[in-house]
């Protein structure tokens, strides 16, 4: 693998395709970088292909499960790539997609080229986050069909946070230990147990963020117990005009997803005040999460699609701006994220 195309790899293209969490890997230490992007990239391939409704959920499932064996190190079966070029990445509008679909071999040439923990870390977290998309394409229907369905109960959601978000923290936990010895003061087993916390935080924020436009794919992540026990349906939540109606499930799940980014920041104040660019990394999705929640509280239509509770670019900025004068301060951190907490507890 020459340095050009790694260097392509990890670089222009894992900006193309990872939006605004290419800010947080950018200011990671520099050991940790090329890990966690290139999880970051297969994870992304792997989404690609699960949401690529085009194709039905079975030729999807298919060649999720052939791309998982790969990178598991199956020996490279060099008709997968040729199908993913004919059945995929010819389905993408995005540019940047496509051409990651088209480069899954030389980035599994990149994984062979990681020391054996870290591949065998990168590994682990691949499969994790593939099995949460096969979770989705085993059980909700088919996008074009116009069926809806829920998830049984909030075990099965607790479980679908960490498969797809939960398994990140723990993923980053081993990273840090590994890249950067004597960092991390706390126990090993407490860090991965609030990391996992930290990615359900995001995570679970994201299912309520995205209800509207999930429910009109025909998943509602909402589960069915907590939809009877509020007296609703999943089709009831088809009706913006429900949000109101709905408003007490939405703070049921508030409450639950504020209980975990009180494990995310304590997950953060672990981080000795002289590791930055690591806080920093915590920090800025934990301060744009809670915005989030501000703006969901707030919207009285938070089951409109049209109108996504969504933290604008300039804002994003505005809290990345701001957070570099408290980073350095367990006071001033503590107190940025616990006054947003109180004011979305406030609105309650």
């Amino acid at each position: 693998m020459s340095n050009p195309t790694r260097a392509f790899l990890l670089g222009p293209l894992l900006k193309g395709v990872s939006r605004s969490f290419y800010l947080t890997l950018r200011v990671l230490p520099t050991g940790m970088r090329d890990p966690i992007g290139l999880a970051y990239l297969l994870a992304r391939a792997a989404d690609t292909i699960a949401d690529t409704s085009l194709i039905s959920p079975e030729q999807r499932l298919a060649l999720l499960l052939s791309l998982r064996a790969q990178v598991n190190g199956t020996p490279v079966d060099g008709t997968l790539f040729h199908r993913m070029a004919a059945e995929v990445a010819g389905q993408q509008t995005q540019s940047d997609e496509k051409v990651l679909l088209e480069s899954l071999s030389p980035a599994l040439d990149v994984l062979s080229q990681l020391s054996e923990s870290d591949r065998k870390a990168v590994r682990g977290i691949v499969s994790t986050l593939t099995e949460g998309m096969e979770f989705d394409l085993r059980t909700f229907p088919d996008e074009r069909s116009g069926q809806l369905a829920a998830l049984r109960d909030y075990d099965d959601l607790d479980r679908y946070t960490y498969l797809v978000a939960g398994c990140v923290g723990e993923f980053w936990t081993t990273m840090t230990y590994a890249h950067m010895p004597g960092t991390l003061k706390e126990a090993p087993d407490t860090m991965e147990r609030r990391g996992v916390r930290f990615g359900k935080a995001l995570q679970l924020t994201n299912v309520l963020r995205d209800c509207g436009k999930d429910l009109r794919i025909g998943r509602c992540y909402l589960p069915q117990t907590l939809l009877d026990r509020h007296g609703l349906s999943p089709h009831d939540l088809l009706l913006p005009a429900n949000s109101a109606r709905a408003k007490p499930l939405l703070v049921e799940l508030l409450r639950k997803s504020l209980e975990h980014f009180r494990e995310a920041l304590d997950y953060t104040l672990a981080i000795p005040a002289f590791s930055v660019r690591l806080r920093l990394a915590c920090l800025w999705p934990i301060l744009i999460g809670l915005e989030t929640l501000l703006l969901l509280v707030d919207n009285d239509v938070w089951l409109d699609p049209q109108n996504v509770s969504k933290v604008r670019r300039n804002r994003v900025y505005q809290i990345i701006g701001s957070s570099l004068l408290m980073v350095p301060s367990n006071g001033l951190v503590r107190n940025a994220i616990e006054t947003r907490i109180a004011q979305i507890e406030a609105r309650l």
